[in-house]
């Protein structure tokens, strides 16, 4: 199975994602990891359309069928799906991003249908958990497919373009549920490459997606962790706790 060689490549990451809030890393993941988040994938969707028939509804939350879904936190029902979340590929990400102690905090599969496939919005993690107060932390976005502007890949705003590496005020957009939290014009750098194509961000930097335009969706697997858990006013885990690294080596 194929390595992730960041040991070769850490210095210059870090400082990357230090000063400008990303990197990114082409064709990363192997094609036995690939497969694995495919059937993962299948497997959610499926599960999200027979909710969206109970419900008796076509949107909910940012999902809307057959256009754009969000499936959260299936490694809870894979064991397999579970070991990638908290395995060495991961591990090594987080290594080089939170620092030596890293927990799991959330993760999920998001899906533009092709020809279908909605825009969203610019936007930074952190935003969508503003309400608690919480650390910085990573965002692993997968590519599961080729990615490229025709079909809604990625675009990220480095700091020093977008004014602030400060978490600021979102603003629901109507219609899509979206939190948007940059207005300016600057379009991003788009992340594009092979399927297996890693972008590694903050939570406090900017990023969007743009509509799929092709016939085919754009599948992405979204890992994030933090340098320690992020709780609940009351204490309660908001999302995950799984450690994934202790002194810089993997937990379990």
């Amino acid at each position: 199975m194929q390595t992730l060689a960041l040991p070769e490549i850490a210095a210059d990451l870090r400082r990357q994602y230090a000063e400008q809030g990303y990197f990114i890393l082409p064709g990363a993941l192997s094609a036995e990891e690939l497969d694995l988040l495919r059937d993962e994938c299948a497997r959610g969707i499926a599960e999200r359309d027979a909710e969206l028939d109970r419900l008796g509804k076509d949107v909910d939350g940012l999902t809307h069928r057959n256009k754009r879904y969000f499936i959260r936190q299936s490694s809870l029902a894979s064991a397999r799906l579970l070991r990638f979340f908290l395995g060495e590929r991961m591990g090594e990400i987080a290594r080089a991003t939170v620092g030596p102690e890293a927990y799991a905090f959330y993760e999920q599969f998001v899906v533009k249908c092709g020809e279908q496939g909605m825009k969203f919005g610019w936007h930074q993690d952190g935003g969508y958990v503003k309400s608690f107060a919480h650390c910085t932390y990573v965002t692993c976005w997968c590519a599961l497919d080729d990615v490229s502007e025709a079909n809604g890949t990625a675009y990220i705003l480095p700091y020093e373009r977008a004014g602030t590496r400060e978490l600021v005020d979102h603003v629901r957009e109507p219609g899509t549920n979206d939190l948007v939290g940059y207005h300016g014009s600057d379009p991003g750098i788009p992340v594009v490459g092979p399927a297996g194509t890693v972008a590694v961000f903050s939570s406090t930097t900017f990023h969007r997606s743009g509509a799929n335009t092709t016939s085919r969706p754009r599948r992405a697997y979204v890992a994030q962790y933090a340098p320690e858990i992020i709780r609940t006013p009351d204490g309660r885990p908001l999302h995950r706790s799984e450690p994934l690294l202790r002194g810089g080596q993997r937990a379990r």
